[in-house]
C-alpha cells in the first residue's frame, strides 16, 4: 500500500515538474516574442525617420537646383535684354549721325542748286550772245539757218535713198540676169505610157485585185480612162508618186503583174529611190559650189527633189537661192561662203515639216547646228522668215534671194500650194487617231483611204472610226463636195461618205455622214 502511495506521489510530483517546467519555458517564448515586436518597431521608426530624412534632403536640394537654373536663366534673359539696349543704342547714335550727314549734305547740295543755277544764267546769257553774233556774222536768223539745215538734210536722204534704191535694184536685176530660172508647173499627176492598151487591163487585174493593191501600197491613185497607151498617177505627194511610177515601170518590164509581185517591185522601188534621192543632194551640193556637208544633210537636201512650194520645185528653187545669194554677196564684199551654205540649207525643214514639229525655218536651222554648221550659216538660216531679227549681212541677203527667187514671175502658183496643204490637212487629221498605220488622199482629196492596226481595232471599231473621222471633217475642215471616207482592216472596208454640202456664204459647209453598203 504505501508503495502505491509512494508511486502515486511521485507520478504527481513528474506531473507538478513538468507543469512548471512547460510554464517556465512558455513564459520565456512571450517574453523573447515581445521583445522581437519592440525590436521590429524600433528598426521601423528609425528606418521611416531616415526616408523622411533623405525624402527631405532631396526635396531641398531639387528645390537648389531649380532656384539656380531660374536664377542662370534670368541672367542669360537679362544679358540679352542688355545686348539688345546696347543695339538699340547704337543703332540711334548710327541713325543721329547719318541724319546729321545728310542734312550736311542736304545743305550742300542745296548750295549747289544755287550755285548751278547762277552758271546757267550765266551760260544763257553766252549762249544769246554767241548766238547774236553767229547771225551778225552768218547774215541769217536762227530760224532760217534751221530751215536751210532741215532742207540740206532732206536733200541728203532722198539722195541717199535714191542711190540705195539704184544700187540694189542694179544689184538684184544683175543677180536675175546671171541666174537661169524656170516657171512653175502645177501639177500633181505623172503619166506612164503603156506598150498597148492590152496592159490596162492586166494592171487593173481580175476584179481589180492588181489596181487596188497598187494603191493601197502606193497611197497614189491610180486613173486608167481612155488616154491611149497612157496611165496617170496622182498624189499631192511627189515622193509617193515617182515610187508608184517606178513600180509600175517596173511590172510592165517584167510582166508579170500581181499582187504578191506588185509589193516586190514596190519595195525595190522604194529603195531605188532612196538611192537617187542621195543622188539628187549630192548634185546639189555640187552645184551649189560651196564646201561639204554631212552626209545626212546630203540625203535630206535630196529630199527636196520631190518636194513643192506653191508649184515651185524646192531643190530648185533653193539652187537659185544659192546662185543669187552668192552674186550678192560678191558684190556688196560679204562671205560668199557663208550666205550659199544657209542658202543651201534655208528650207531642209520642208523635206522634214510631217516628222519633226516646227516652222520650217526653226526645223532647218535645228538640223544644221546638229550637223555641225558655223553659228553665222545658223543664224542666217532661222532669220530668213524674221523669226529672229537679221544680225548680218550673209542673212539679210539670203532674205532678199529667197523672197526674189519666191516672188519672180512664174516662180510660183498659189492654187497648188493651196490644194497640197488641203490634202495634207486632211491625211493628218485622220493619221492622228490611234491605231491608223496609213493614210492615203486619193482622187483629189474626194476619198481618203485609211488602213488600220488589225490586232489593235476590230471591225466595229473600224465603223466608230470612219464616223469620227467624218465627223472631224466636218468640225474642222472646211471642203465643198463629197470626201469618202474609207476604214480597211484585213482587206475588209467599212465606207463613210461624208457629203458635204456647198458652202454658205458664210464659210460653213454642212456634213451627212451615210453608211454605204
Amino acid at each position: 500500500m504505501l508503495v502505491v502511495v509512494a508511486v502515486v506521489i511521485a507520478l504527481a510530483a513528474g506531473v507538478a515538474g513538468t507543469l512548471a517546467t512547460l510554464r517556465f519555458f512558455t513564459g520565456s517564448r512571450l517574453d523573447a516574442a515581445r521583445r522581437q515586436r519592440h525590436l521590429v518597431l524600433d528598426e521601423a521608426k528609425r528606418d521611416a525617420e531616415a526616408t523622411r530624412r533623405e525624402a527631405a534632403i532631396e526635396a531641398r536640394e531639387q528645390a537648389i537646383k531649380l532656384r539656380a537654373d531660374l536664377e542662370a536663366e534670368l541672367r542669360e534673359r537679362r544679358d540679352q535684354v542688355v545686348k539688345i539696349e546696347e543695339r538699340v543704342v547704337s543703332k540711334e547714335d548710327d541713325i543721329d549721325r547719318k541724319l546729321t550727314e545728310l542734312m550736311r549734305r542736304e545743305q550742300g547740295v542745296a548750295d549747289r542748286e544755287v550755285h548751278l543755277r547762277q552758271l546757267q544764267e550765266d551760260m544763257k546769257e553766252l549762249k544769246e550772245a554767241h548766238r547774236r553774233e553767229l547771225e551778225r556774222i552768218g547774215g541769217m536768223t536762227t530760224g532760217e539757218a534751221r530751215h536751210e539745215l532741215a532742207g540740206r538734210v532732206r536733200q541728203l536722204e532722198a539722195e541717199a535713198a535714191s542711190e540705195a534704191k539704184r544700187r540694189a535694184r542694179n544689184l538684184v536685176a544683175d543677180a536675175l540676169q546671171r541666174v537661169a530660172a524656170s516657171a512653175a508647173a502645177e501639177t500633181t499627176v505623172t503619166l506612164v505610157e503603156l506598150p498597148s492598151d492590152d496592159m490596162k487591163g492586166r494592171i487593173i487585174g481580175r476584179e481589180g485585185r492588181n489596181i487596188r493593191a497598187l494603191e493601197h501600197l502606193t497611197g497614189v491613185d491610180f486613173i486608167i480612162d481612155d488616154t491611149p497607151n497612157a496611165v496617170v498617177l496622182s498624189s499631192f505627194d511627189g515622193i509617193r508618186r515617182e515610187i508608184a511610177r517606178m513600180t509600175l515601170l517596173k511590172l510592165i518590164e517584167d510582166g508579170r503583174i500581181h499582187p504578191t509581185r506588185i509589193e516586190e517591185m514596190y519595195y525595190l522601188s522604194k529603195a531605188e529611190l532612196d538611192e537617187h534621192v542621195r543622188q539628187a543632194g549630192e548634185q546639189a551640193v555640187f552645184e551649189a559650189n560651196c564646201g561639204e556637208l554631212h552626209e545626212e544633210l546630203v540625203k535630206i537636201l535630196g529630199r527636196l527633189r520631190y518636194r513643192t512650194s506653191y508649184g515651185q520645185n524646192v531643190l530648185k528653187h533653193t539652187l537659185e537661192v544659192v546662185q543669187l545669194a552668192g552674186i550678192m554677196a560678191a558684190e556688196v564684199e560679204a562671205s560668199v561662203k557663208t550666205a550659199k551654205r544657209a542658202a543651201l540649207l534655208h528650207d531642209l525643214g520642208k523635206a522634214m515639216t510631217h516628222e519633226v514639229e516646227g516652222s520650217h525655218a526653226s526645223i532647218s536651222t535645228q538640223l544644221a547646228r546638229r550637223y555641225g554648221e558655223s553659228p553665222a550659216v545658223c543664224h542666217a538660216i532661222e532669220a530668213h522668215h524674221y523669226e529672229v531679227q537679221p544680225q548680218t549681212v550673209e542673212a539679210v541677203l539670203l532674205i532678199a534671194a529667197d523672197a526674189i527667187s519666191a516672188s519672180r514671175p512664174g516662180a510660183r502658183g498659189e492654187s497648188l500650194e493651196h490644194y497640197v496643204k488641203r490634202l495634207e490637212s486632211l491625211e493628218q487629221l485622220a493619221a492622228s487617231h490611234p491605231g491608223v498605220e496609213k493614210v492615203y488622199a486619193l482622187q483629189a482629196g474626194r476619198e481618203i483611204r485609211v488602213l488600220v492596226k488589225p490586232h489593235e481595232i476590230d471591225d466595229d471599231g473600224a465603223v466608230l472610226l470612219s464616223h469620227e473621222i467624218a465627223r472631224e471633217i466636218e468640225e474642222h475642215l472646211e471642203y465643198p463636195g463629197q470626201i469618202k471616207v474609207t476604214v480597211i482592216r484585213e482587206s475588209r472596208a467599212v465606207d463613210v461618205a461624208a457629203n458635204k454640202l456647198e458652202q454658205r456664204r458664210n464659210g460653213q459647209g454642212a456634213v451627212e455622214r451615210v453608211d454605204a453598203a
